[in-house]
């Protein structure tokens, strides 16, 4: 649904510190920051440190915004931390590189081959709920990390991998802290040659993930063709009949470990601290269960008929959307909402605000998974959700993290009840949006 545009204006933001701009309140608490900015209108300037910036809040401006890179914006800097431990993968490249990628890298994860991995995902699940028992506590941010460990070096690199699961999943959540932490710091601004205890935790850890990787890639290229994504990518060619080189191997069979491990995992932990906080929510999710499933395994063809499940994966994306950040660069005669921005003015849009605003969710800090129902009441704008981005650079595992966060919460939920600990659990933004502290539930 598009929203009804109004004559933009760009307001002023934080006036902000010499040379640091708002550096110092960014990086105390970037969430509450942006809903500050939001506070000061749809279209707001501000500075990082000696970036000019505008952050944007409106739909159709963020839709123009995600529409338009590789066209009208350039691709944004992420920084040194990012970029070495993604190098130059689909997220990162630009241009022709970007399109050939993209070319090569769609065909492994789209709704034919999604369906032969859900098999893995299920079963894998089945796994936790063989282990798990009533009366158990469980550490479920380990424990939804453990679980799509397994599904993505599975679904990914095979069975090379099997049992070797903690070697790359230690090594990425050191590299996801420290990606972060360099994000919201001043080291964002230091030149790649400058040291950091941050930067050496960070190469040791990209280190190890690229001898795991080297290793698995040369046992398949050994043991011939199987039915997984680094498979697929090995037979990949482009359009002259060029396959992937064993560093565009390497780049992407990463990209595609954080978008299938860390972000559904991440996903999964807010879905279980938020049903613990809604019994009217949970119950109904039970009823569904029982009444599509009668207590067997889920699989693909079940994904279209669990509707509250995936209702339910919806709404936790919108109130702890897992990439709660996105920004472009303006080239040169880059315009947005019709005004002119100047060249290399970064351009900001942030889920986390966005999903939040009560213009387009009503009593948006409710955990309401009806809003997604086909006959809600009220209908939500394009790009007022979207959190696996959008326009011609969307999430290419969107489909992928969808379809397996309904097949384990289906799997899981149908013979367990979690109760989450009470007290309130707040997000840390890092490479993705975290919990501030570990989710111990009590298993019924």
């Amino acid at each position: 649904m598009p929203v009804d545009a109004t004559e933009a204006v760009i307001s002023t933001g934080p006036r902000g510190l010499p040379l640091l701009g708002s550096i110092p309140h960014f990086a105390k608490d970037p969430l509450a920051f942006f809903e500050r900015l939001r506070g000061h209108g749809d279209l707001v300037q501000w500075r990082l440190g000696p970036r000019r910036g505008i952050f944007l809040s409106r739909p159709e401006h963020i839709g123009e915004l995600l529409a338009g890179v590789e066209t009208d914006y350039r691709h944004p800097e992420l920084g040194w931390a990012f970029t070495l431990l993604l190098g130059n993968g689909v997220v990162v490249s630009e241009g022709a590189d970007w399109r050939r990628k993209r070319a090569l890298v769609q065909p492994a994860v789209r709704p034919r081959q999604v369906r032969t991995y859900a098999t893995v995902m299920a079963e894998c699940a089945e796994a936790v709920a063989d282990r798990w028992k009533p009366g158990d506590r469980v550490d479920l941010r380990r424990e939804m990390h453990g679980l799509t460990q397994r599904i993505a070096v599975r679904t990914l690199f095979g069975a090379e991998t099997v049992g070797r699961e903690a070697v790359i999943g230690d090594a990425m959540d050191v590299a996801q802290r420290e990606i972060g932490a360099e994000f919201r710091g001043i080291t964002l601004f230091l030149p790649p040659w400058v040291t950091t205890p941050g930067r050496r935790r960070l190469k040791a850890a990209v280190a190890v993930v690229d001898e795991e990787i080297a290793r698995v890639t040369a046992a398949r290229r050994a043991s011939g063709e199987r039915d997984d994504l680094l498979s697929r990518l090995l037979a990949a060619r482009d359009e002259n009949g060029l396959p992937l080189t064993d560093r565009e191997l390497r780049d992407e069979a990463v990209t595609l470990y954080v978008g299938g491990h860390e972000t559904t995992a991440t996903t999964l932990t807010w879905a279980w601290y938020l049903l613990s906080r809604n019994p009217v929510a949970r119950d109904r999710l039970a009823d569904e269960l029982r009444t599509v499933l009668d207590g067997r395994t889920p699989g693909f063809d079940d994904v279209k008929q669990l509707r509250w499940t995936e209702q339910i994966v919806k709404e936790t994306l919108r109130l702890y959307p897992t990439i709660w950040l996105m920004t472009a660069r303006a080239k040169d005669g880059s315009t947005i909402a019709g005004h002119p921005v100047a060249e290399d003015t970064v351009l900001w849009c942030s889920q986390w605000s966005a999903h939040r605003d009560e213009r387009w969710f009503p009593e948006p800090d409710a955990f309401r998974p009806e809003r997604w129902a086909e006959d809600a009441e009220h209908a939500v704008p394009d790009y007022a959700w979207f959190p696996f981005g959008g326009g011609p650079r969307a999430c290419l595992g969107a489909r992928f993290a969808t379809v397996e966060a309904v097949l384990v919460l289906a799997t899981l939920a149908q013979r367990f009840r979690l109760d989450v600990d009470p007290g309130d659990i707040h997000p840390r933004p890092g490479l993705t949006l975290q919990q501030d502290r570990p989710v111990l539930a009590r298993v019924r």
